[in-house]
């Protein structure tokens, strides 16, 4: 599939998503979303790659939805009501589909990250931003709510209070808000966040590929499992590591004092 509104890269194990809309600061669109679904889609199952990198093409990240889009969707609702929105919603692309993949997922923010925008990066395993960096969930403003997992996630990440005071007012927070608040991994000069990116990615790709995928659906546990739930299937799944190849890699490498050659077996 050929993309018009973002960019798919891959190079020595990273795939790169570039949010390609620049003019309208990278704006979520109907098109951006089927071809996110695509691009995301074929990165899962790439067996090739080890980690993917989101990020926005320009100065901004992705500063939400596209109003057209959204005035479309008040012209629906009252010819065919809303649950035609709802229809047409379920078909769109999901920051879930971030969690569910079994690489690691890294957004770079630089700019706006608003609306949609937050909202993917918040589905991504880490966020990297730049000092110039700003975080909003700014549909209040605009008399609806989020629909893109804000209300979920951000309670888990930087807990109630703060979520209900992005949510409920719409005002933005800045990159060092965020740092404190726990919302993102680092925060870094414009000019460093492609080598922050890279640092980490390349941190992550010296793992065994296997256990970087267990470990990513054992710590997603915590958003659809009690404690006690969580605890016994990461006992379980930490069980079946020895009898994968990389586990007895691993401890052989640490008693012969060399580098582990792990192959995800």
């Amino acid at each position: 599939m050929s993309f018009e509104t973002i960019i798919l890269d891959k190079k020595d194990g990273i795939a790169t998503i570039t949010f390609n809309r620049p003019k309208v600061f990278n704006a979520y669109s109907e098109q951006m979303s089927q071809e996110l679904k695509a691009a995301v889609a074929d990165v899962g199952s790439d067996t090739s790659l080890r980690v993917l990198v989101l990020k926005g093409s320009g100065e901004n990240f992705l500063a939400g939805a596209d109003i057209n889009m959204l005035n479309s969707w008040s012209k629906i609702s009252a010819e065919q009501g809303w649950e035609k929105v709802k229809e047409i919603l379920d078909h769109h692309f999901s920051p879930t589909s971030l969690e569910k993949i079994p690489l690691p997922v890294i957004a770079a923010v630089d700019g706006m990250a608003w609306g949609m925008g937050s909202e993917i990066a918040l589905g991504c395993d880490f966020r990297i931003c730049t000092t110039r960096a700003s975080f909003a969930q700014p549909e209040i403003n605009l008399g609806i709510i989020t629909g893109g997992g804000a209300s979920q996630r951000l309670p888990r990440i930087v807990g109630k209070a703060k979520a209900m005071e992005m949510i409920l007012t719409g005002k933005p927070i800045n990159a060092a808000d965020a740092c404190k608040w726990g919302l993102v991994n680092e925060v870094v000069e414009p000019e460093g966040l492609d080598a922050a990116v890279a640092r980490l990615a390349k941190a992550i790709m010296g793992k065994s590929p296997l256990m970087v995928k267990w470990a990513k659906d054992c710590v997603n546990l915590v958003l659809d499992h009690d404690l006690l739930s969580g605890i016994d299937k990461e006992l379980t799944q930490f069980a079946k590591t020895f009898a994968t190849q990389d586990s007895k890699e691993g401890t052989a490498a640490f008693l012969e004092k060399r580098k582990a050659n792990f192959t995800g077996a």
